[in-house]
Protein backbone atom coordinates (compact mmCIF):
# COMPACT_ATOMS: atom_id res chain seq x y z
CA UNK A 1 0.00 0.00 0.00
CA UNK A 2 1.16 3.37 -0.64
CA UNK A 3 1.02 6.05 1.88
CA UNK A 4 2.33 9.34 2.58
CA UNK A 5 5.58 8.07 3.75
CA UNK A 6 6.38 5.74 1.12
CA UNK A 7 5.33 7.85 -1.86
CA UNK A 8 8.48 10.40 -1.27
CA UNK A 9 10.41 7.61 -1.79
CA UNK A 10 9.29 6.09 -4.34
CA UNK A 11 9.13 9.30 -6.67
CA UNK A 12 12.84 9.39 -5.33
CA UNK A 13 13.84 6.18 -6.86
CA UNK A 14 11.53 6.89 -9.86
CA UNK A 15 13.76 9.73 -10.24
CA UNK A 16 17.13 7.52 -10.00
CA UNK A 17 15.66 5.06 -12.30
CA UNK A 18 14.89 7.60 -15.04
CA UNK A 19 18.49 8.99 -15.46
CA UNK A 20 19.26 6.08 -15.95
CA UNK A 21 19.91 5.00 -19.69
CA UNK A 22 18.39 1.99 -20.67
CA UNK A 23 20.56 -0.55 -22.89
CA UNK A 24 19.50 -2.72 -26.11
CA UNK A 25 22.56 -5.04 -27.05
CA UNK A 26 21.52 -7.28 -30.43
CA UNK A 27 23.94 -10.04 -30.33
CA UNK A 28 24.58 -11.85 -33.49
CA UNK A 29 25.55 -15.26 -34.20
CA UNK A 30 28.66 -15.90 -36.56
CA UNK A 31 28.16 -12.36 -38.51
CA UNK A 32 31.82 -12.03 -40.21
CA UNK A 33 33.37 -8.85 -40.24
CA UNK A 34 32.27 -8.46 -43.86
CA UNK A 35 28.94 -9.97 -43.80
CA UNK A 36 26.97 -6.69 -43.65
CA UNK A 37 26.36 -3.85 -46.53
CA UNK A 38 28.40 -0.99 -43.28
CA UNK A 39 32.01 -0.58 -44.44
CA UNK A 40 33.76 -1.50 -41.63
CA UNK A 41 36.53 0.83 -42.92
CA UNK A 42 35.61 4.07 -43.98
CA UNK A 43 35.85 4.66 -47.79
CA UNK A 44 36.92 0.99 -47.94
CA UNK A 45 34.16 -0.87 -49.90
CA UNK A 46 36.57 -4.57 -49.60
CA UNK A 47 35.50 -4.10 -45.77
CA UNK A 48 31.59 -4.91 -46.66
CA UNK A 49 29.71 -7.76 -48.07
CA UNK A 50 29.40 -7.56 -51.91
CA UNK A 51 26.03 -9.64 -52.00
CA UNK A 52 24.16 -9.08 -48.97
CA UNK A 53 22.14 -6.60 -47.43
CA UNK A 54 21.47 -4.73 -44.09
CA UNK A 55 20.24 -1.24 -44.80
CA UNK A 56 18.61 -1.21 -41.20
CA UNK A 57 22.39 -1.91 -40.00
CA UNK A 58 23.87 1.04 -41.95
CA UNK A 59 20.89 3.20 -40.05
CA UNK A 60 22.25 2.33 -36.91
CA UNK A 61 26.02 3.09 -38.30
CA UNK A 62 24.87 6.36 -39.40
CA UNK A 63 23.18 7.73 -36.48
CA UNK A 64 26.42 6.04 -33.91
CA UNK A 65 29.89 4.92 -34.46
CA UNK A 66 31.67 1.90 -36.07
CA UNK A 67 34.31 0.32 -34.47
CA UNK A 68 36.88 -0.51 -37.61
CA UNK A 69 38.74 -2.62 -35.07
CA UNK A 70 36.81 -4.49 -33.02
CA UNK A 71 37.13 -8.27 -32.08
CA UNK A 72 35.39 -10.84 -30.64
CA UNK A 73 37.19 -12.47 -27.05
CA UNK A 74 37.18 -15.76 -28.64
CA UNK A 75 37.03 -17.60 -32.24
CA UNK A 76 34.03 -19.85 -31.26
CA UNK A 77 30.66 -18.46 -29.10
CA UNK A 78 30.67 -20.05 -25.67
CA UNK A 79 33.99 -18.54 -25.41
CA UNK A 80 33.16 -15.02 -26.55
CA UNK A 81 29.84 -15.12 -24.33
CA UNK A 82 30.98 -15.86 -21.74
CA UNK A 83 33.73 -13.38 -21.84
CA UNK A 84 31.00 -10.84 -22.63
CA UNK A 85 28.98 -10.79 -19.60
CA UNK A 86 31.76 -10.89 -17.34
CA UNK A 87 34.31 -9.07 -19.11
CA UNK A 88 37.11 -11.64 -18.42
CA UNK A 89 39.08 -12.95 -21.46
CA UNK A 90 38.63 -17.09 -22.39
CA UNK A 91 42.10 -17.08 -20.63
CA UNK A 92 41.15 -16.39 -17.53
CA UNK A 93 37.45 -17.99 -17.31
CA UNK A 94 39.09 -21.29 -18.60
CA UNK A 95 35.95 -21.17 -20.91
CA UNK A 96 37.59 -21.72 -24.46
CA UNK A 97 35.77 -23.42 -26.52
CA UNK A 98 32.27 -25.12 -26.46
CA UNK A 99 31.50 -28.77 -24.99
CA UNK A 100 34.87 -28.49 -23.34
CA UNK A 101 37.11 -29.79 -25.93
CA UNK A 102 38.73 -32.96 -26.20
CA UNK A 103 42.43 -33.98 -26.05
CA UNK A 104 43.82 -35.92 -28.67
CA UNK A 105 47.01 -38.32 -28.33
CA UNK A 106 47.70 -38.44 -32.10
CA UNK A 107 48.23 -34.52 -31.97
CA UNK A 108 51.29 -32.54 -31.53
CA UNK A 109 50.56 -31.82 -27.99
CA UNK A 110 47.94 -32.78 -25.50
CA UNK A 111 45.08 -29.70 -24.96
CA UNK A 112 43.32 -28.73 -22.22
CA UNK A 113 40.01 -29.35 -21.18
CA UNK A 114 37.66 -26.34 -20.91
CA UNK A 115 35.21 -25.03 -18.10
CA UNK A 116 31.72 -25.53 -19.30
CA UNK A 117 30.37 -23.36 -16.77
CA UNK A 118 30.59 -19.87 -15.92
CA UNK A 119 31.62 -19.44 -12.18
CA UNK A 120 28.43 -18.00 -9.87
CA UNK A 121 31.12 -16.18 -7.74
CA UNK A 122 31.74 -13.89 -11.34
CA UNK A 123 29.92 -10.41 -11.56
CA UNK A 124 28.13 -9.93 -15.07
CA UNK A 125 26.47 -7.32 -16.91
CA UNK A 126 23.20 -9.13 -15.31
CA UNK A 127 24.05 -9.14 -11.98
CA UNK A 128 25.92 -5.82 -12.15
CA UNK A 129 22.49 -4.24 -14.11
CA UNK A 130 20.31 -5.73 -11.58
CA UNK A 131 21.83 -4.01 -8.58
CA UNK A 132 21.57 -0.94 -10.15
CA UNK A 133 17.84 -1.18 -10.38
CA UNK A 134 17.84 -2.39 -13.60
CA UNK A 135 15.16 -4.72 -15.29
CA UNK A 136 17.05 -7.69 -17.13
CA UNK A 137 16.53 -9.99 -19.90
CA UNK A 138 18.83 -12.55 -22.05
CA UNK A 139 16.83 -14.12 -24.71
CA UNK A 140 17.76 -16.45 -27.17
CA UNK A 141 20.89 -18.23 -27.16
CA UNK A 142 23.01 -19.36 -23.86
CA UNK A 143 25.48 -21.73 -24.78
CA UNK A 144 27.55 -21.49 -22.00
CA UNK A 145 26.99 -24.61 -20.26
CA UNK A 146 23.91 -27.49 -20.44
CA UNK A 147 23.17 -27.54 -16.41
CA UNK A 148 23.57 -23.41 -16.24
CA UNK A 149 21.18 -20.34 -17.35
CA UNK A 150 21.18 -17.10 -17.55
CA UNK A 151 18.74 -16.43 -14.69
CA UNK A 152 21.31 -17.89 -12.45
CA UNK A 153 23.64 -15.26 -13.68
CA UNK A 154 21.50 -11.84 -12.93
CA UNK A 155 19.01 -11.90 -15.60
CA UNK A 156 15.13 -11.70 -14.29
CA UNK A 157 13.88 -13.22 -18.04
CA UNK A 158 15.91 -15.74 -19.95
CA UNK A 159 14.92 -18.81 -21.91
CA UNK A 160 17.21 -21.32 -20.08
CA UNK A 161 20.15 -23.36 -21.09
CA UNK A 162 19.46 -23.09 -24.77
CA UNK A 163 22.16 -23.87 -27.26
CA UNK A 164 22.68 -23.57 -31.28
CA UNK A 165 19.23 -25.43 -31.89
CA UNK A 166 16.12 -22.91 -32.85
CA UNK A 167 12.34 -23.79 -33.46
CA UNK A 168 12.52 -21.19 -36.74
CA UNK A 169 9.94 -21.67 -39.14
CA UNK A 170 9.37 -20.56 -42.64
CA UNK A 171 7.50 -17.21 -41.16
CA UNK A 172 10.05 -16.93 -38.36
CA UNK A 173 13.32 -18.32 -39.68
CA UNK A 174 16.07 -18.71 -36.87
CA UNK A 175 12.79 -17.29 -34.69
CA UNK A 176 14.37 -14.19 -35.36
CA UNK A 177 11.31 -12.27 -35.31
CA UNK A 178 9.43 -14.02 -32.70
CA UNK A 179 12.73 -13.40 -30.24
CA UNK A 180 12.35 -9.62 -31.29
CA UNK A 181 8.68 -9.15 -30.35
CA UNK A 182 9.44 -10.66 -26.54
CA UNK A 183 11.91 -8.41 -26.87
CA UNK A 184 9.90 -5.62 -27.57
CA UNK A 185 7.17 -6.53 -24.78
CA UNK A 186 9.85 -6.87 -21.94
CA UNK A 187 10.76 -3.25 -22.67
CA UNK A 188 7.26 -2.10 -22.84
CA UNK A 189 7.01 -4.04 -19.14
CA UNK A 190 9.65 -2.22 -18.10
CA UNK A 191 8.68 1.18 -19.08
CA UNK A 192 5.29 0.93 -17.49
CA UNK A 193 7.27 -0.13 -14.23
CA UNK A 194 9.26 2.83 -14.57
CA UNK A 195 12.68 1.16 -15.04
CA UNK A 196 15.42 1.13 -16.95
CA UNK A 197 16.31 -1.90 -18.44
CA UNK A 198 18.60 -3.99 -20.24
CA UNK A 199 17.79 -6.29 -23.11
CA UNK A 200 19.89 -8.87 -24.62
CA UNK A 201 18.81 -10.12 -28.17
CA UNK A 202 21.01 -12.94 -28.41
CA UNK A 203 20.21 -13.99 -32.04
CA UNK A 204 20.23 -18.10 -33.18
CA UNK A 205 20.88 -15.93 -37.39
CA UNK A 206 23.24 -16.48 -39.16
CA UNK A 207 24.88 -19.33 -37.93
CA UNK A 208 23.96 -22.45 -39.75
CA UNK A 209 21.76 -24.39 -40.51
CA UNK A 210 20.36 -22.04 -42.88
CA UNK A 211 16.75 -20.71 -42.67
CA UNK A 212 15.17 -17.27 -44.30
CA UNK A 213 11.71 -16.45 -45.35
CA UNK A 214 10.88 -17.34 -49.10
CA UNK A 215 10.05 -13.71 -49.99
CA UNK A 216 13.66 -13.22 -48.41
CA UNK A 217 14.68 -15.98 -50.75
CA UNK A 218 13.49 -15.31 -53.86
CA UNK A 219 14.51 -11.11 -53.37
CA UNK A 220 18.24 -12.75 -53.56
CA UNK A 221 17.91 -15.27 -56.50
CA UNK A 222 16.68 -11.83 -58.90
CA UNK A 223 19.69 -10.13 -57.73
CA UNK A 224 23.86 -11.44 -59.49
CA UNK A 225 26.00 -12.75 -56.78
CA UNK A 226 28.94 -11.15 -55.30
CA UNK A 227 32.12 -12.47 -55.88
CA UNK A 228 32.86 -13.15 -52.10
CA UNK A 229 29.31 -14.03 -50.89
CA UNK A 230 27.62 -16.55 -53.02
CA UNK A 231 24.87 -17.43 -50.99
CA UNK A 232 21.05 -16.36 -51.80
CA UNK A 233 19.53 -18.22 -48.53
CA UNK A 234 22.33 -17.06 -46.54
CA UNK A 235 21.75 -13.18 -47.69
CA UNK A 236 18.32 -14.16 -47.24
CA UNK A 237 18.69 -15.07 -43.60
CA UNK A 238 20.87 -11.92 -42.91
CA UNK A 239 18.07 -9.46 -44.14
CA UNK A 240 15.66 -11.28 -41.86
CA UNK A 241 17.87 -10.40 -39.44
CA UNK A 242 18.44 -6.82 -40.37
CA UNK A 243 14.87 -6.69 -40.81
CA UNK A 244 14.12 -7.00 -36.81
CA UNK A 245 16.18 -4.10 -36.30
CA UNK A 246 13.53 -2.01 -37.58
CA UNK A 247 11.22 -3.78 -35.30
CA UNK A 248 13.53 -2.68 -32.18
CA UNK A 249 13.85 0.84 -33.77
CA UNK A 250 9.82 1.77 -34.39
CA UNK A 251 9.43 -0.06 -30.79
CA UNK A 252 12.06 2.33 -28.91
CA UNK A 253 9.98 5.28 -31.03
CA UNK A 254 6.73 4.09 -30.03
CA UNK A 255 7.75 3.95 -26.34
CA UNK A 256 9.72 7.80 -26.58
CA UNK A 257 12.72 6.08 -25.25
CA UNK A 258 14.55 6.17 -28.36
CA UNK A 259 16.75 9.57 -26.93
CA UNK A 260 17.58 7.24 -23.48
CA UNK A 261 18.64 4.20 -24.96
CA UNK A 262 21.54 2.99 -26.41
CA UNK A 263 21.60 0.32 -28.79
CA UNK A 264 24.55 -1.99 -29.67
CA UNK A 265 25.49 -4.79 -32.16
CA UNK A 266 27.79 -7.15 -32.31
CA UNK A 267 28.79 -10.13 -33.47
CA UNK A 268 29.99 -13.51 -31.38
CA UNK A 269 33.02 -14.28 -33.70
CA UNK A 270 33.52 -14.45 -37.28
CA UNK A 271 31.67 -16.13 -40.23
CA UNK A 272 33.43 -19.46 -41.16
CA UNK A 273 35.66 -19.15 -43.85
CA UNK A 274 38.58 -21.15 -45.29
CA UNK A 275 40.25 -21.04 -48.33
CA UNK A 276 37.78 -22.82 -50.06
CA UNK A 277 35.15 -20.83 -48.36
CA UNK A 278 36.60 -17.35 -48.10
CA UNK A 279 33.59 -15.80 -46.66
CA UNK A 280 35.77 -13.19 -44.25
CA UNK A 281 37.90 -11.90 -47.20
CA UNK A 282 40.11 -9.38 -47.37
CA UNK A 283 40.89 -10.72 -43.27
CA UNK A 284 42.42 -14.77 -43.32
CA UNK A 285 40.66 -18.19 -41.90
CA UNK A 286 37.54 -17.76 -40.09
CA UNK A 287 35.50 -19.50 -36.98
CA UNK A 288 37.65 -21.56 -34.97
CA UNK A 289 41.18 -19.83 -35.67
CA UNK A 290 42.83 -16.53 -34.03
CA UNK A 291 43.09 -15.56 -37.38
CA UNK A 292 41.34 -11.93 -38.09
CA UNK A 293 38.82 -13.94 -39.99
CA UNK A 294 37.94 -15.43 -37.16
CA UNK A 295 37.66 -12.80 -34.66
CA UNK A 296 37.48 -9.50 -36.45
CA UNK A 297 33.60 -8.23 -36.24
CA UNK A 298 31.00 -5.91 -36.64
CA UNK A 299 30.51 -3.58 -33.72
CA UNK A 300 28.53 -0.72 -33.77
CA UNK A 301 26.82 1.66 -31.12
CA UNK A 302 24.44 4.24 -31.00
CA UNK A 303 22.96 6.47 -28.51
CA UNK A 304 22.51 9.67 -26.40
CA UNK A 305 25.79 11.23 -26.33
CA UNK A 306 27.18 9.02 -29.16
CA UNK A 307 29.94 10.57 -31.46
CA UNK A 308 28.89 9.63 -34.99
CA UNK A 309 31.61 8.17 -37.10
CA UNK A 310 34.28 5.83 -37.36
CA UNK A 311 36.97 4.58 -34.24
CA UNK A 312 39.97 2.37 -35.11
CA UNK A 313 41.00 1.89 -31.68
CA UNK A 314 41.50 -1.94 -31.03
CA UNK A 315 38.43 -2.95 -28.97
CA UNK A 316 36.50 -6.29 -27.52
CA UNK A 317 33.72 -7.47 -26.59
CA UNK A 318 35.08 -7.83 -23.05
CA UNK A 319 34.88 -4.29 -22.78
CA UNK A 320 31.35 -4.19 -22.59
CA UNK A 321 30.77 -4.60 -19.05
CA UNK A 322 32.72 -1.64 -17.77
CA UNK A 323 30.94 0.50 -20.89
CA UNK A 324 27.36 -0.31 -20.07
CA UNK A 325 28.65 -0.17 -16.13
CA UNK A 326 29.59 3.64 -16.44
CA UNK A 327 26.74 3.95 -18.69
CA UNK A 328 24.58 2.77 -15.70
CA UNK A 329 26.37 5.22 -13.33
CA UNK A 330 28.51 2.94 -11.05
CA UNK A 331 32.03 1.40 -11.09
CA UNK A 332 33.53 -1.78 -11.18
CA UNK A 333 36.86 -2.82 -10.12
CA UNK A 334 39.70 -2.45 -12.53
CA UNK A 335 39.85 -6.19 -14.96
CA UNK A 336 40.35 -7.29 -18.93
CA UNK A 337 38.12 -4.90 -20.28
CA UNK A 338 38.10 -0.84 -20.71
CA UNK A 339 34.89 1.54 -20.29
CA UNK A 340 35.02 2.32 -23.90
CA UNK A 341 32.64 5.41 -22.81
CA UNK A 342 35.92 8.00 -24.34
CA UNK A 343 36.11 6.89 -27.22
CA UNK A 344 32.24 6.59 -27.94
CA UNK A 345 32.02 10.26 -27.04
CA UNK A 346 34.70 12.03 -28.66
CA UNK A 347 37.16 11.90 -25.82
CA UNK A 348 39.74 9.76 -27.38
CA UNK A 349 42.78 11.17 -25.07
CA UNK A 350 41.06 10.24 -22.19
CA UNK A 351 41.16 6.36 -23.26
CA UNK A 352 43.96 4.00 -22.47
CA UNK A 353 44.07 0.52 -22.35
CA UNK A 354 45.80 -0.83 -19.42
CA UNK A 355 46.22 -4.40 -21.35
CA UNK A 356 47.25 -5.16 -25.07
CA UNK A 357 44.40 -7.31 -26.13
CA UNK A 358 44.43 -11.65 -25.23
CA UNK A 359 43.44 -14.26 -27.12
CA UNK A 360 43.61 -17.66 -25.91
CA UNK A 361 42.17 -20.43 -28.34
CA UNK A 362 44.19 -24.32 -26.46
CA UNK A 363 42.55 -26.41 -29.16
CA UNK A 364 42.44 -28.05 -32.24
CA UNK A 365 39.40 -28.02 -34.29
CA UNK A 366 38.17 -29.59 -37.85
CA UNK A 367 40.26 -29.23 -40.56
CA UNK A 368 43.62 -27.11 -40.25
CA UNK A 369 42.57 -25.40 -37.00
CA UNK A 370 45.21 -25.66 -34.35
CA UNK A 371 45.63 -24.82 -30.78
CA UNK A 372 46.76 -20.84 -30.89
CA UNK A 373 47.46 -17.64 -28.62
CA UNK A 374 47.98 -14.25 -29.75
CA UNK A 375 48.35 -10.51 -28.46
CA UNK A 376 46.77 -7.62 -30.47
CA UNK A 377 48.05 -3.79 -29.71
CA UNK A 378 46.29 -1.63 -32.33
CA UNK A 379 48.46 -2.39 -35.44
CA UNK A 380 50.23 -5.35 -34.15
CA UNK A 381 49.48 -8.81 -33.59
CA UNK A 382 51.93 -11.70 -32.43
CA UNK A 383 50.27 -14.90 -33.34
CA UNK A 384 51.60 -18.30 -31.30
CA UNK A 385 50.78 -21.65 -33.55
CA UNK A 386 51.29 -23.95 -30.52
CA UNK A 387 51.55 -27.11 -32.91
CA UNK A 388 54.42 -26.03 -34.32
CA UNK A 389 55.45 -24.32 -31.81
CA UNK A 390 56.03 -20.49 -33.95
CA UNK A 391 55.15 -17.36 -33.46
CA UNK A 392 54.41 -14.55 -35.81
CA UNK A 393 54.44 -11.05 -36.40
CA UNK A 394 51.84 -9.22 -38.48
CA UNK A 395 50.96 -5.31 -39.17
CA UNK A 396 47.30 -5.24 -39.54
CA UNK A 397 47.52 -1.35 -40.96
CA UNK A 398 49.65 -2.64 -43.94
CA UNK A 399 48.82 -6.11 -44.27
CA UNK A 400 44.97 -7.00 -42.84
CA UNK A 401 44.82 -10.66 -44.63
CA UNK A 402 48.26 -11.45 -42.16
CA UNK A 403 50.38 -12.81 -45.24
CA UNK A 404 53.51 -11.21 -44.28
CA UNK A 405 55.24 -12.25 -40.91
CA UNK A 406 57.27 -9.29 -39.91
CA UNK A 407 58.76 -11.47 -36.93
CA UNK A 408 62.82 -11.17 -38.49
CA UNK A 409 62.45 -7.37 -39.75
CA UNK A 410 61.02 -5.80 -36.55
CA UNK A 411 63.00 -8.23 -34.27
CA UNK A 412 62.54 -6.03 -31.49
CA UNK A 413 58.98 -5.18 -31.08
CA UNK A 414 59.00 -9.32 -31.69
CA UNK A 415 60.51 -10.26 -28.88
CA UNK A 416 59.08 -7.66 -26.60
CA UNK A 417 55.86 -8.84 -28.14
CA UNK A 418 56.20 -12.39 -27.20
CA UNK A 419 57.80 -11.77 -23.83
CA UNK A 420 54.01 -9.79 -22.96
CA UNK A 421 52.15 -12.74 -24.00
CA UNK A 422 53.87 -14.98 -21.99
CA UNK A 423 53.37 -12.96 -19.00
CA UNK A 424 49.66 -12.19 -19.94
CA UNK A 425 48.70 -15.96 -20.38
CA UNK A 426 50.57 -16.53 -16.54
CA UNK A 427 48.78 -13.71 -15.15
CA UNK A 428 45.65 -15.36 -16.34
CA UNK A 429 46.50 -18.48 -14.97
CA UNK A 430 45.73 -19.38 -18.91
CA UNK A 431 45.30 -23.21 -19.39
CA UNK A 432 48.37 -23.98 -21.91
CA UNK A 433 48.70 -27.22 -24.73
CA UNK A 434 51.53 -29.96 -22.93
CA UNK A 435 53.58 -31.23 -25.35
CA UNK A 436 52.74 -34.77 -26.10
CA UNK A 437 55.68 -37.16 -25.84
CA UNK A 438 53.69 -40.30 -27.40
CA UNK A 439 53.08 -38.57 -30.44
CA UNK A 440 53.72 -40.02 -33.77
CA UNK A 441 54.66 -37.70 -36.51
CA UNK A 442 53.51 -40.69 -39.06
CA UNK A 443 50.22 -40.77 -38.14
CA UNK A 444 49.66 -36.62 -38.46
CA UNK A 445 49.32 -36.78 -42.48
CA UNK A 446 46.10 -39.15 -41.73
CA UNK A 447 44.80 -37.33 -39.32
CA UNK A 448 44.79 -34.27 -41.35
CA UNK A 449 43.36 -35.79 -44.73
CA UNK A 450 40.64 -37.15 -42.41
CA UNK A 451 39.58 -34.14 -41.01
CA UNK A 452 39.59 -32.11 -44.40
Amino acid sequence: MINKLTLPLLLAASCVFADKPNIVFIYADDMGWTGSSVEMIKGDPETKSDFHQTPNLEKLAANGMVFSQAYSPGPMCTPSRAAVLSGKTPAETHITTPGGGRPDSSRQVITPRSSTRLSDELPTIGTLLKAEGYATALLGKWHIGRDDHAGNHGFDLHDGSTENRDNGTDEDPKEIFSLTERGIAFMEKSVKAGKPFYLQLSHYAVHTPIQTRPESLEKFKKLPSGGIHVETDYAGMTWDLDESLNEIFQALEKLDIAGNTYVVYMSDNGAQGNRRKPNNLPLQAGKGTLFEGGIRIPFIVSGPGIKTGYCTEAVSGTDLLPTFAAWAGTEIKPGEGENLAPLLTGKESDFKRRNDLLFHYPHYGQGPQVPQSALISNDWKLLRNWDTGTDQLFNLKTGIGESKDLSTEEAGRFKKMVAQLEQRLEETGAQLPEENKEYDPAAAPQRQRRNR
